[in-house]
């Protein structure tokens, strides 16, 4: 198999006299400039797959037509959505009004005994709008297309024209299990656009409530997962360590979900205080880790179910827990800084449920050696005054995975906000997970690669 660079992110801007797309690689950008009056963008799908929904949202964005394409249906466009490019400078509604219903064509299969189950887009409980489409023989799963982009929140948009520190009231609420994520990314801006000295000690307090958000999202995880294989107990026991560390979270920045705490100062440690919580933490995972390992039945479900292996990894360009568990070797901490304060990247190989259950309990233990590492004394930083105009881009690892952000600064506001959730890659990859299983075990499936709609839903 031919190895290309990895495909990050493809997005569009408007210029006064173009469009340009930006394709960003891991080993390179390309910029293209394309004709405002005859605007069409050649496909770059056939040779990476999930460029696909890169395109889909860059023509409903801006109407770019998408030539050479094998799917050219709309993405955040639904049914009602009006004949309207939303990011174009010459868009200035405040609210979208329906327009015309057009019927969307999901991609089923066809045959004797085939049927179709729609699952969503409401679900019970709390969760966000997602429509899955299965076509089933039986129990059996023939093929899974998702759909979401339900709530069109229009962030980028609502960004345009906002100073840089004003921006961070809507970044950090994109997506709630990876607020000081986004907040991270948009500092890593804010550093590049300034003169400021981005200090180690100002970084290692950042990195330690990311890591502390990472262990978080992994505790609810650990949890959901069993329980999502009939062991509510594994949840009930995992919610309690994951309520005790957004409280400790809470001690440590202010807020539960830590809105408002990527900054320019430190809180004032307790340093006992934080060892006698992670020495606890670590004692309790270890037990729970114990326990779930020597349940058989249990394993039973996650072993050989919902896998992807490295080949189909590597092809999707997937990020996070879902290809650390696959085998590749990708997490954007994997830097000297990190490493230098006890990272070490974690990996399982075979990408099934029971491979990303086992790396996040790996992960958490790593998370809590690093956080012991990341304390240090207080520090202020004084907030930068001006800007410098220009393009800038970040890359943080989420709990989910590589998150990037865009960011560009023209007259010292923001004239393009792009972000792209590690989730908008790896939903396009969970169909591959689900064949030759059975519809029972997508929620099973689903749940261990535990991605976010809101992260996808700008």
């Amino acid at each position: 198999m031919i190895d290309f660079p990895r495909l990050i992110a493809r997005f569009a801007i408007e210029n006064e006299d173009n469009f340009e797309v930006i394709t960003v690689y891991d080993d390179e950008i390309k910029r293209e400039e394309i004709d405002k009056k005859n605007p069409i963008l050649e496909s770059i799908s056939s040779k990476y797959t999930t460029a696909t929904w890169f395109e889909r949202k860059i023509h409903d964005d801006f109407g770019i037509n998408i030539i050479d394409s094998y799917d050219n249906r709309p993405l955040v466009h639904h049914e009602r959505f009006p004949k309207i490019f939303p990011l174009k400078k010459n868009f200035k509604e405040k609210e979208i009004k329906f327009g015309e219903y057009l019927p969307y064509k999901y991609e089923t299969v066809k045959g004797d005994g085939v049927f179709e189950v729609a699952v969503g887009p409401i679900h019970a409980g709390i969760i966000e709008p997602g429509h899955f489409q299965f076509s089933q023989e039986g129990e059996r799963i023939l093929h899974l297309e998702l759909r979401h982009f339900y709530t069109y929140r229009g962030i980028e948009k609502s960004l345009e024209g906002k100073k840089l520190l004003d921006s961070r009231e809507i970044i950090e609420k994109i997506s709630g299990n990876e607020s000081i994520a986004y907040q991270s990314a948009l500092f890593n801006i804010i550093v590049q656009a300034s003169n400021i000295n981005y200090e180690d000690k100002l970084k290692k307090y950042h990195c330690l409530l990311l890591e502390i958000e990472r262990i978080i999202h992994h505790l609810t995880d650990i949890g959901f997962i069993p329980n999502d294989a009939g062991f509510g107990a594994a949840l009930s026991f995992a919610s309690q360590l994951s309520e005790d560390t957004r409280g400790f979270l809470k001690k440590i920045s202010g807020h539960r979900f830590g809105f408002g705490s990527i900054g320019f100062e430190t809180k004032k440690y307790d340093e006992k205080m934080i060892e006698n919580f992670l020495n606890t933490l670590e004692e309790k995972v270890k037990w729970f880790e114990n326990w779930i390992m020597d349940i058989p039945s249990l394993w039973a479900r996650f072993d050989t179910t919902g896998t992807l292996n490295k080949q189909k990894a590597r092809k999707y360009g997937v990020v996070g827990v879902v290809a650390r568990a696959s085998g590749k070797k990708v997490d954007s901490r994997d830097n000297d800084f990190y490493k230098k304060h006890g990272f070490i990247l974690q990996n399982e190989s075979v990408g099934d449920v029971g491979s990303r259950f086992k790396l996040r309990i790996k992960e958490i233990y790593n998370s809590i050696e690093m956080i012991r590492n990341f304390i240090d004394e207080a520090l202020h930083v004084e907030q930068p005054k001006s800007f410098k105009d220009g393009d800038y881009m970040s890359f943080i690892e989420s709990s989910i995975g590589e998150l990037f952000m865009f960011v560009k600064l023209k007259d010292g506001v923001i004239e393009r906000f792009y972000a792209r959730d590690p989730s908008f890659i790896n939903w396009q990859a969970l169909y591959l997970m689900m064949e030759k299983d059975i519809i029972a075990d997508f929620p099973l499936i689903n749940k261990s690669c535990d991605l976010s709609y809101a992260g996808s839903d700008l």
